[in-house]
């Protein structure tokens, strides 16, 4: 059996064909150039999905389904809406049929298909009760439990980037102030980088900026790697808030796994390690003898790819 995955990003539209065991057999993409019309951009769906099953060897009367995760609030066969794309009420399954015949379309949140993906072809092994969080321009998040997805009654339900950690903290792009999302996204982490060299210019993390000629998410980790006072301060507080989300999750949902992703996850235990420990010292449930594992994501872009390729499973 044989699915199309497809990930409509801001950036790009990437589709693959993929096999019953979540392998990708073949690629295909093409810009999402906004910005363009809704049928525009479907018909460059439409076209990178059969270009995929075209190099995967196969035909479209192989494929027994198709996902596709998108940004923004899907209810059903409708994109409800997706703010970056300018998606209001889109019907994408029917634009799907129209384009690709008709086969049975799953559309689903892209965090949430990455999730997915994790969960079963990823880090997760094929876990149950999962959470995924990706770290990146915002705080991404998809909730797997039962194995299926949860996004509530409205189709807009795992958004826990936006689960206030700081009562009259900074503002956050969704409005509210005092967001995870603002305080432990990458994002975040420059803000704090910047704000710390301002304050220590004579720092080292301030030379190894003024060096890059810029401030990035590994500013203050290569910093605290030369035993800067500025950077170990500027990771530990980072990651205290990491660990204040991450924390509320086990605590809500106790899942098996919790996996960390994004370009963040690439310090690898630099990061999990005081994560964990933060967590440990926290969490609800110190005295149980099962515990929520937190785990490095695996997938990387192609997390998104595979979930969707997948939703038939979790429907």
């Amino acid at each position: 059996m044989y699915t199309i995955g497809i990930d409509l990003g801001g950036t790009n539209i990437v589709a693959a064909a993929v096999d019953e065991n979540c392998n990708i057999l073949a690629k295909a993409k093409t810009p999402t150039a906004m910005p363009r019309t809704p049928e525009e951009i479907f018909d460059d769906i439409a076209k990178v999905s059969r270009e995929a099953v075209e190099s995967a060897g196969l035909k479209m009367e192989d494929i027994s389904s198709i996902g596709l995760g998108t940004p923004g609030t899907v209810n059903g066969g409708i994109i409800e809406y997706a703010n970056n794309l300018g998606f209001d009420h889109i019907p994408a399954e029917k634009m799907l049929k129209e384009r690709l015949g008709d086969l049975p379309i799953y559309i689903e949140n892209d965090a949430n298909c990455a999730a997915l993906g994790e969960a079963v072809a990823g880090c997760g092994n094929g876990s149950k009760n999962f959470i995924a969080v990706t770290l990146g321009t915002g705080v991404g998040s998809g909730i797997i439990i039962d194995g299926k997805i949860v996004s509530g009654i409205n189709h807009a339900g795992g958004e826990c980037g936006h689960m206030v950690i700081v009562v009259d903290g900074v503002p956050c792009t969704c409005g509210r102030r005092g967001c995870w999302e603002a305080y432990a996204s990458a994002t975040a982490l420059i803000n704090q980088t910047k704000a710390a060299i301002e304050k220590h210019p004579d720092s080292i993390l301030a030379q190894l900026a003024k060096e890059a000629g810029e401030v990035n998410g590994r500013t203050a980790f290569d910093a605290m790697r030369r035993k800067d006072a500025v950077g170990v301060q500027v990771v530990d507080t980072y990651i205290k808030y990491i660990a204040a989300g991450v924390t509320n999750l086990v605590n809500t949902f106790q899942p098996e796994i919790l996996c960390i992703g994004g370009g963040i996850c690439n310090e690898g235990e630099t990061l999990l390690r005081p994560l964990r420990r933060y967590v440990e010292s926290e969490r609800y449930s110190i005295y149980s003898s099962v515990q929520t594992e937190i785990v490095k994501a695996e997938l990387g872009n192609d997390a998104g790819i595979i979930g969707a390729a997948i939703l038939y499973k979790a429907n």
